[in-house]
């Protein structure tokens, strides 16, 4: 973005936003275009809410899930891990090969058939979204009364 524009914090906010979303959407073609997952049942879809997702915890909209993105996306999701736990998750996701998680690591992640825990996470909480994130426990009630005077 040059920097001889005056835009105020909102603009420049929802112009970095916008930018980030195009980027992921180059990168969601890709995917779709790629003959590894073609048998993927709605990849498009899919694509689509890993791009809205990742985008919600770019913190610093450079497109990567740091330690911090990483730290709030597991407390909004009811699941806040230690600092040692989410390093543990970001290089499984990674390899062990960064400190931050970039989108084709992410949707590589999702589509996968390894369970990440992140992936875990993240499928339980859109499940949980569609759905009662109560277990619903059994469902023929309550248990029997007792009769006091039957007790020995």
């Amino acid at each position: 973005m040059p920097s001889n524009q005056n835009m105020q914090g909102g603009k420049t906010f929802g112009l970095l936003k916008a930018q980030q979303r195009e980027r992921l959407e180059e990168i969601n073609k890709e995917f779709m275009e790629d003959q590894k997952y073609r048998d993927e049942e709605d990849l498009a879809e899919k694509l689509d809410s890993f791009k809205n997702k990742y985008a919600e915890f770019d913190l610093n909209d450079q497109g990567e899930i740091d330690m911090m993105g990483m730290k709030r996306m597991m407390e909004k999701l009811g699941v806040p891990k230690t600092h040692l736990e989410m390093k543990k998750m970001i290089s499984e996701v990674t390899g062990g090969v960064s400190d931050t998680i970039n989108y084709r690591d992410f949707v590589k992640m999702m589509l996968g058939k390894r369970s990440a825990v992140l992936k875990l996470v993240m499928i339980f909480e859109d499940k949980a979204n569609g759905a009662s994130a109560k277990p619903s426990g059994p469902s023929n009630g309550p248990p029997p009364k007792r009769d006091i005077a039957s007790l020995p």
